[in-house]
């Protein structure tokens, strides 16, 4: 509804403004057909549950989501978890971890994560985005090739050996249809404007295929025995604790994932749109669409990158072409859907290694090879491999500690702290008198930058074995934007350690925010209020006064 009542508030109900997001809408969603089906398949469930899914995820993130123009669906980045999910726990399992992660998803778009989850490196999302393109290309080696290989296990590198093996098992029919269809999808996507060129390279195979009967050739009528003419019902799963348990890494790592791609999708959509996303909202959309799909037949969804773009390239403005693309694929479901038994699965896995290239992004990350700095290659390269043979979220996890830790080393590297030998330049205890000099025994240090845990080593090493006799130590940090309570602990033994050399500590030009914080860790209950000092001519004149009285 939020959606709904932005785009009302934004006058976009002019009878010119719905016949634009109508055809947006319906232009959208033939390119969705294709690809809805594509994605479940690829993703081990049937593919009448992509088109439900499709139909479920784009109605109520376009109802409820943070964005207006928004299309959510199954995607090619899911395939690479959802599949082995599949494999392992059944598509019962799935749609169990699809519902709990939506509830995931409500719970980080209560808690207002979203902008959390934005801060994700941009190496991070490049590599695994990589990492992913790479298994769905591979994975459909399969239907694009007409293999029959033997089974295998679950992870990458014994998948892409037993189809290596299966070799000579291809079908040249069905290596024929994909190279047409790919010919089709490659040109198309070129020259063909109006029409998606999924659609087309859809209707010319199937129509070949039909013609000519070539033998061996897979479709969904001889895989999946046709599409059902119905819509599904609501049909709650049944969960059992244990299999519950056993699925919360898996919900976590869909509730994840999809938080991650919709946000992109809709960074990209405010871009191409002008408009402003909510992204707790967004997640909040995204987590209602997870937790229904999966009582309707489908599975998990996610905001759809390339499907948004086009929405938005056809005109669309409102939460209406969402809306207009789900009532498109159910009329297809309704009035068409025998039809789609004689769809060929070479032609999907064409129409995948489409998406999987579009994925890689190569360009960009032979760029971003080229020319980033050497951590963030490494990073790349680590959170790629670690997503092909590992794990998705082990890949995301650690390169997300990785590329929080080189941050905080560099961040700590920039924190100086530095003697000052005499007072400043245009600092006087007086106007208009000449700089005051810094008296033997009064020793200054400026630190400018975030004096965090990071940084703390560097601070305690600085000045805990500074040269003696000093008689007082002024920290000046004005340059100081926060402190946290590890800085906050070093500089407390700082000052413990002068008071026991019968030395004092002086804080000047502190900012009010990191005040509030020393005022809350007891150091200026501990160091006197009286020598946290608003200025430094303030703070000389002090330790001249304490220097007078340690002689009296």
């Amino acid at each position: 509804m939020i959606a709904l009542l932005e785009a009302k508030a934004a006058g976009l109900w002019s009878r010119s403004q719905i016949r634009h997001n109508a055809l947006a809408g319906l232009v959208v969603g033939i390119v969705a057909l294709p690809l809805a089906m594509a994605f479940a398949i690829a993703s081990g469930a049937r593919p009448e549950q992509g088109l439900y899914t499709a139909i479920v995820a784009a109605l109520l993130t376009s109802i409820f989501g943070g964005t207006r123009v928004q299309i959510s669906g199954p995607t090619g980045a899911f395939i690479a978890v959802l599949s082995i999910i599949t494999a392992q726990h059944g598509i019962a399992g799935l749609q169990i971890a699809t519902l709990m992660a939506g509830v995931i998803l409500l719970v980080f778009g209560f808690a207002r994560l979203g902008a959390v989850i934005k801060y994700i490196p941009n190496p991070v999302i490049v590599g695994f985005t990589a990492g992913i393109a790479v298994i769905i290309f591979v994975g459909q080696w399969k239907d694009f090739l007409g293999l029959t290989p033997a089974p295998s296990g679950l992870r990458f590198h014994q998948k892409l050996w037993a189809l290596i093996e299966a070799w000579p098992t291809i079908n040249p029919a069905t290596s024929g249809l994909a190279l047409l269809s790919l010919a089709i999808l490659t040109f198309g996507a070129r020259y063909l404007r109006r029409i998606p060129a999924p659609l087309v390279a859809l209707i010319v195979v199937t129509v070949v295929q039909t013609m000519f009967q070539f033998k061996g050739v897979a479709t969904i009528g001889s895989a999946f025995g046709g599409i059902p003419r119905t819509l599904p019902a609501f049909s709650l799963p049944f969960l059992d604790p244990a299999r519950v348990l056993s699925l919360v890494g898996p919900a976590f790592t869909i509730a994840l994932l999809g938080s991650i791609e919709s946000l992109l999708s809709a960074v990209v959509a405010d871009g191409m749109a002008g408009t402003r996303h909510d992204s707790n909202q967004e997640l909040i959309g995204q987590g209602i669409a997870n937790i229904v799909a999966p009582l309707f037949g489908g599975f998990a969804a996610t905001g759809a990158i390339a499907r948004t773009a086009t929405n938005i390239r056809n005109g669309a403005t409102s939460p209406l072409a969402g809306i207009t693309h789900s009532v498109f694929l159910i009329l297809v479901i309704v009035l068409f859907a025998p039809l789609a038994s004689a769809i060929p699965l070479c032609c999907l896995a064409a129409v995948l290694f489409v998406v999987a290239w579009n994925m890689s992004e190569l360009p960009h990350v032979v760029r971003l090879l080229r020319g980033a700095p050497k951590v963030d290659v490494g990073i790349l390269l680590l959170t790629f491999f670690l997503t092909v043979f590992v794990d998705l979220v082990v890949a995301v996890n650690v390169g997300v500690i990785l590329a929080a830790l080189f941050f905080m080393r560099r961040m700590a590297d920039s924190v100086s702290v530095e003697q000052q030998v005499n007072a400043p330049s245009g600092v006087a205890s007086q106007p208009g008198e000449s700089p005051l000099p810094a008296t033997n025994g009064i020793v200054i240090f400026n630190i400018d930058g975030p004096v965090f845990f990071g940084a703390a080593e560097k601070l305690e090493r600085t000045l805990v074995h500074i040269q003696r006799p000093a008689t007082t130590l002024i920290l000046r940090l004005g340059s100081v934007p926060f402190m946290d309570a590890t800085g906050i602990f070093a500089l407390e033994e700082i000052v413990k350690d002068f008071k026991r050399h019968g030395a004092t500590v002086l804080l000047v030009e502190v900012r009010p925010n990191v005040r509030y914080k020393l005022e809350r860790g007891g150091l200026i209950e501990h160091l006197g209020p009286e020598n946290v000092i608003d200025t430094l001519e303030q703070a000389l004149l002090r330790a001249k006064e304490l220097q007078a009285a340690a002689q009296a």
